[in-house]
């Protein structure tokens, strides 16, 4: 038994590292569906079939929690898949298994009342917005899903999405500095000029994006906290699984890393980001 994790690529590496800190003997498998990234671009129903035929892989390898550490998936896919095949599945399988996403932690950490919160609704007119920048895949903007959530809890949090096509391919691929740079640098200014300033705070909202956190804090103006999604998904991991003893996670602290795509050892990018050479072996369930 073990925790899966899955992402589209390499960003979910993020997520992993930060859940391996807070369950050191729990086994864990990571998937990433490189055959198919990016997910951003991707039309929803792309998103839910391929996030489910990745859990799949995940469940059959022997996960009984699957973590999608892609806030594509979690914002697409997530709640379809818990309400229309994961019991389902659950029966097939015969044993207790779940699909955990990784934007709950994170509005959290935004808001700073738990998920369960709702707030009082006030009138049009509130003074002092704090104003939130989100930085994400065009499909993450397009659901909304951070604005809506935010709204509910905090009505004096304003959620500013920036798109950001195309950067978490460069940040698979392994882009060098200066084009990182001149692609991030174009999205702050992009959102600075909507908003007619720079965001109070700012949320990377795609988990490629923490591999290159110090881009995005070098284009903001210097203390512009950055929320930060692998620790706070770690801890309410880590809470989760207390609480559900349910889900056998293993405690040999084993880690196999998996792609759909080519077997190889990841870009210097990663490798920088990893602290040692990573390589990915060939999923033996591939997403067809």
């Amino acid at each position: 038994m073990a925790i899966g994790v899955f992402d589209s690529g390499v960003g979910g590496l993020t997520i992993h590292r930060a859940l391996v800190e807070r369950l050191p003997s729990a086994d864990f498998v990571y998937l990433a569906d490189q055959k198919h990234a990016p997910y951003g671009e991707r039309t929803g129903e792309d998103i839910v079939n391929l996030t489910r035929q990745g859990c799949e892989t995940l469940f059959d390898q022997g996960a009984s929690l699957v973590i999608l550490a892609c806030n594509t998936a979690s914002a697409v896919a997530l709640r379809r898949l818990q309400s229309t095949w994961l019991s389902d599945y659950r029966k097939t399988a015969g044993r207790p298994v779940n699909v955990l996403g990784i934007i709950v932690p994170t509005i959290e950490a935004a808001t700073g009342v738990p998920w369960e919160h709702e707030a009082e609704r006030r009138g049009p007119k509130i003074e002092n917005l704090d104003i939130l920048g989100l930085f994400c895949t065009r499909a993450t903007a397009h659901s909304r899903v951070y604005e809506i959530e935010i709204d509910k809890r905090r009505q004096d949090l304003a959620v500013f999405a920036e798109p950001c096509p195309g950067l978490a391919d460069m940040i698979e691929q392994g882009a060098d500095h200066d084009a990182l740079k001149a692609k991030i640098d174009g999205h702050v200014g992009a959102l600075k000029a909507r908003i007619g300033r720079f965001p109070d705070r700012a949320i990377l909202g795609c988990t490629h994006y923490e591999i290159v956190a110090d881009l995005f804090k070098a284009a903001l103006p210097a203390g512009t906290p950055l929320i930060h999604q692998p620790s706070s998904v770690a801890e309410a991991m880590g809470r989760y699984v207390e609480r559900h003893t349910e889900f056998d996670i293993g405690s040999s602290g084993k880690r196999v890393f998996l792609t759909t795509g080519e077997p190889k050892t990841q870009s210097a990018l990663i490798e920088t980001f990893w602290g040692a050479p990573l390589n990915f072996a060939a999923s033996q369930v591939a997403a067809a």
